[in-house]
């Protein structure tokens, strides 16, 4: 791929320019309060990708929010490539803990990006990596050099479920139509260590309410004579992993896959330090699943995690009361061959049965998707090795994520394509969480990358 390089070299400034611009837009879709400004980040991808040099560019409304769709046909005898990623964020919440403000994204230099990082929410998730194949297509347009067809579908309620993309999907069979999907919405080893997702867990999503007496009591009148329920909810979310850390749902685990020893060979060869990994988390030990390594519980194995927690009085000072309610937020991953419709459902009946007498307990299902996995083997994943090695002088290892993108396994089943993860990120990028980042060279790196999976696939596709 002739210049790619020394243009990305060229126009660096602006590219980052413009991905600042973009972090700037609150877009945080689970939260009502910022529905402008999540349609104003719609109106942002949609002006980017016209000024790429897309055409049939659309902002297309849904029962949530839009879905911009965009795309560059130059001969329908040529491939086509599906690009899927979100506008939208997660809330930024604890802000105290952000050493900046989330939505005024700096740079700064770290050990780890000594040639500096963008520090925002939605900077690795999953604004710059979704940005990345922007300017990508704008470099193949402008040098005249892009090898096939290429289709854009950003949407902006990914971090809540992508509820409106099911439905856009299955009514847009022939407008989404592909040879293959790819994302970069994943991360990789190292700066150094090139890999690829090959597989992604699947997700379940519930809310749990307990309630005790009809108001909030005087702790000092009423403790002891009636069910807390804080401290019910505490006792039974307990009681869900054993001493084991085996989750102790009935049914839970009866169709997980299990990997054969050949598989986990394969799977400890890629490079990881556990020393450095506690260090980096600031821990003294990890913990999970017994019988698993850290890399394999996850990603291989399900889980079960509290996501958040309340009740009660949790302002300043003291307050001696006894709830009414208690809530909690829990996410279990789910890995392929658990259903994730089903094990909602397992949920919901287990934390029923075991809740004592005295309290109610109401459990919302909220979101979900299943597990995925993609082969070696395919001409995707083989175009996208031939990429990196380009750009990285490496081969790309082969990696499962702990990580869910539950629209993945939709897509295969309506528009019966692969789907490549090429992602940029890193562990260390902090998605999810305070003081997210992206590094500046993995930014550039990918811009670098993508150009080269579309002309691999293409040359693999017509042989």
């Amino acid at each position: 791929m002739n210049n790619i390089t020394s243009y990305v070299s060229k126009n660096k400034e602006r590219f980052l320019s413009e991905l600042l611009e973009l972090l700037k837009i609150p877009s945080i879709s689970a939260d009502s309060a910022y529905k402008n400004d999540v349609l104003l980040t719609a109106e942002f991808v949609s002006e980017s990708l016209k000024k790429a040099g897309c055409d049939n560019v659309e902002i297309c409304k849904t029962e949530g929010y839009p879905i911009v769709y965009a795309d560059k046909i130059i001969d329908s005898n040529l491939p086509t490539v599906l690009v899927y990623g979100h506008y939208d964020v997660q809330p930024p919440d604890p802000l105290n803990l952000w050493n900046s403000p989330p939505f005024e994204p700096v740079i700064k230099n770290t050990d780890l990006h000594p040639e500096g990082a963008i520090f925002a929410r939605g900077a690795c998730d999953d604004k710059g990596q979704f940005y990345m194949h922007v300017k990508a297509i704008e470099f193949l347009i402008s040098t005249n050099q892009l090898p096939c067809n290429v289709k854009f579908m950003i949407e902006g309620e990914e971090e809540v479920g992508s509820t409106s993309l099911a439905g856009f999907v299955k009514n847009n069979h022939e407008k989404l139509a592909n040879d293959v999907i790819l994302i970069s919405d994943t991360g990789m080893i190292a700066k150094d260590v090139p890999s690829i997702t090959t597989g992604l867990r699947g997700l379940s999503y519930v809310e749990v309410e307990i309630t005790g007496p009809n108001r909030d009591l005087h702790s000092g009148l009423y403790g002891g004579a009636v069910a807390n329920p804080i401290n019910v909810l505490t006792k039974m979310i307990a009681s869900l992993h054993d001493e084991n850390n085996h989750i102790t749902i009935p049914g839970f685990y009866d169709k997980v896959e299990e990997l054969s020893l050949e598989e986990r060979a394969e799977m400890a060869k890629a490079p990881f330090s556990l020393e450095a990994y506690k260090k980096a988390l600031d821990i003294d030990v990890v913990y999970g699943e017994e019988g698993y390594t850290t890399n394999e519980r996850n990603s291989i194995r399900p889980t079960l995690d509290v996501n958040g927690i309340w009740g009660g009085y949790i302002g300043e000072g003291a307050k001696t009361v006894i709830a009414s309610k208690a809530y909690a937020k829990i996410s279990m991953r789910l890995v392929p061959d658990q259903d994730w419709l089903e094990i909602t459902n397992l949920f919901k009946t287990h934390f029923e049965s075991i809740a004592p007498k005295g309290v109610k307990v109401k459990v919302t299902p909220h979101h979900g998707g299943q597990a995925y996995v993609t082969p070696i083997n395919s001409i995707g994943y083989q175009a996208a090795s031939k990429a990196y090695e380009d750009t990285f002088g490496k081969t790309p290892i082969p990696q499962r994520s702990g990580g869910s993108i539950p629209i993945v396994a939709l897509f295969e089943k309506e528009l019966k394509s692969k789907t490549i993860l090429m992602g940029f990120g890193l562990d260390s990028d902090a998605i999810h969480s305070p003081n997210e980042h992206f590094g500046l060279f993995n930014y550039y790196k990918g811009i670098e990358t993508i150009p080269l999976f579309y002309k691999y696939f293409t040359e693999l596709k017509m042989k």
